[in-house]
């Protein structure tokens, strides 16, 4: 008892200065940098980190690199104090009230850099989507695959703009995005700002040696990645081991096919995979192969790419226990 009131003093002692409280409002929002947060409060840059510090330590915030960045949110373990706390303040204060007017232009800001990065690149990935069935065709398939759910929480790995995330946003309690490109995760964050998801959040991070726990999710998702990586049988175990005992694991991606300039123009280094090779690296990773969909060009449509959705679970071993009779069951 002496342990836990201790915890929860260090906690609202931390919390107990107007600047900290504002950082937990404003953090209450959604992840946010030192410089959006030294921008909206316009306080210096050293006298915000040792605030973030301080709620930090206390257990209040968590902190997240990315690069040269990093990134701070509420921590997981003790939010429910935290959101109390925010929840006590006036939205109508004119302190708060103006930090919010000013998160909402920071966001705004991010918006349009997300959306000019996501338009220089529009291009490519309109063109290759047109080479295959519709993509509400194919998000039907992969929200059938998945079942219907809930699932306490989702891995999206190689999250790219976050529509997995999106996708599935309310099948999940808690769902987490990994990629290693900074400005995908960039237009991943403004795009779940805007559609209001407060519940996913993403984070820099090879999806060949994942930074999270082992077991953890009980959905995990590889959309359209596997054809940029070198090594896919080692993202499919991180996957693997990633994946609670219960959980189930979709890929979604190209089935095998000739057109050479999506490696030549786009950086693809696999031209998709085939039923044996993705069955093979399942197998290796310790799962089963539940299901194979292979959605291909309509009938006429000229040569395409194939949308394959694989799906895939834990193996169950099989454990044999002896009757009272004496006779074996499996």
């Amino acid at each position: 008892m002496g342990s836990s009131v201790g915890k929860l003093v260090t906690r609202l002692k931390a919390a107990g200065e107007p600047s900290r409280l504002r950082l937990l409002s404003l953090l209450a929002a959604g992840e946010r940098t030192v410089k959006d947060l030294t921008d909206i409060l316009g306080q210096s840059q050293p006298r915000i980190s040792r605030h973030l510090k301080i709620l930090s330590d206390a257990g209040l915030v968590a902190r997240n690199p990315e690069g040269s960045w990093v990134y701070y949110r509420l921590a997981e373990d003790d939010a429910e104090l935290a959101q109390a706390l925010v929840a006590g303040l006036d939205p109508d204060d004119p302190i708060i009230r103006r930090d919010r007017e000013r998160l909402q232009a920071i966001r705004r800001q991010a918006q349009e850099h997300a959306e000019r990065y996501f338009g220089q690149h529009a291009g490519e990935w309109d063109r290759i989507r047109s080479l295959h069935v519709p993509e509400r065709e194919v998000e039907s398939a992969i929200l059938a695959a998945a079942g219907p759910g809930p699932f306490r929480s989702m891995l999206d790995i190689g999250t790219g703009t976050g529509r997995m995330l999106e996708l599935f946003a309310e099948r999940y309690e808690r769902g987490l995005g990994i990629d290693l490109s900074p400005a995908m995760l960039a237009v991943a964050r403004s795009k779940l700002e805007r559609a209001g998801i407060g519940h996913a959040r993403v984070r820099l991070g090879d999806i060949t040696n994942l930074p999270v726990l082992r077991e953890s999710f009980d959905l995990v998702v590889i959309h359209q990645v596997l054809h940029f990586v070198e090594n896919p049988q080692r993202a499919i175990a991180e996957a693997a081991a990633a994946l609670a005992p219960d959980g189930r694991l979709l890929v979604i991606d190209f089935a095998p096919h000739q057109l050479e300039f999506l490696r030549e123009e786009h950086a693809h280094r696999r031209l998709g995979f085939a039923h044996g090779q993705m069955a093979q690296w399942i197998a290796a990773a310790g799962l089963n192969l539940a299901s194979a969909q292979d959605l291909g060009p309509k009938p006429g449509a000229g040569p395409g790419l194939t949308v394959t959705i694989w799906s895939a679970d834990r193996a169950q071993i099989a454990r044999t226990t002896q009757t009272e009779a004496g006779e074996t069951v499996r």
